[in-house]
């Protein structure tokens, strides 16, 4: 399967390493005390703003985001985001972290070319991530995710985002992981993760690459994940095991962005 499902699995299987770093690829993948966090429940609020506002207005997303985040307290959101979560009046807080791209995954299935695919992203991260690197950091990502899933390679992915973006890709993980640690902005974690996809075999081994780290797991694993997923298949028995761990209100929007985006 391809799709959102790839931020999904990821975030899942780095739900159990976000407080417990690792420093090796070998774990287990889906232990039973693994769970959905806050990254899956954006992920999927972004899913609901697209399926239900054809316009796309930030009014639609922000109330969707604020009702479906809500029925779910408590999952490791921000203190920013939390604020904005059960403000009166909601405003961008010029965040440069990395929810703007762990949340951005649906964006890259929907266009019908870059140019459109970026400027939804940059409207999906705005209405909170709407400092430069927030940005840059989802669109980016849809991007990515935009490339991988029309059939451009690696190498083609790799050498775009390097000239438009100006992240470092040329770094290896050997290089990243003795030293890096926890990271939650968009400039320190959204290029590692790329890389993560880069120098995977498959989506299992990027999102194990993502992981293996040591930083902020989930988040990084849904950012590789996500572009894994358009690049390769997520396996049967990796999708299958992370939706039984979903509950229905959140199936139930996943199921029918895919019904009617992922062909």
């Amino acid at each position: 399967m391809k799709g959102i499902i790839g931020a999904i699995c990821g975030d899942i299987i780095g739900s159990t390493r976000e407080f417990h770093p690792i420093k090796t690829k070998e774990f287990e993948l889906i232990p039973t005390y693994s769970r959905f966090t806050d990254d899956t429940v954006l992920t999927i609020a972004i899913a609901s703003w697209i399926l239900k506002d054809e316009q796309l207005r930030h009014g639609t997303l922000i109330n969707e985001i604020r009702h479906i985040c809500n029925s779910y307290p408590r999952l490791g959101y921000g203190g920013r985001f939390n604020h904005w979560l059960n403000s009166n009046n909601p405003g961008a807080y010029n965040s440069w972290g990395n929810g703007s791209a762990m949340r951005v995954s649906p964006v890259g299935w929907i266009a019908d070319n870059l140019e459109q695919t970026q400027l939804i992203a940059k409207r999906a991260a705005e209405v909170t991530h709407n400092a430069r690197e927030g940005i840059k950091g989802a669109v980016t990502t849809a991007s990515c995710i935009y490339l991988a899933r029309t059939g451009r390679s690696k190498e083609f992915i790799k050498e775009y985002i390097e000239d438009i973006f100006h992240y470092d890709l040329s770094r290896s993980l050997d290089e990243i992981r003795p030293n890096y640690s926890f990271e939650v902005s968009c400039q320190k974690s959204v290029p590692e993760s790329i890389i993560c996809f880069l120098e995977a075999d498959n989506y299992e081994d990027a999102v194990r690459n993502a992981i293996s780290l040591g930083g902020d797991a989930d988040t990084q694993a849904a950012i590789a994940g996500s572009i894994a997923a358009a690049y390769y298949d997520v396996p049967e028995e990796i999708y299958k095991e992370c939706l039984e761990i979903l509950d229905l209100p959140l199936f139930e929007i996943f199921n029918e962005f895919n019904r009617r985006f992922y062909k």
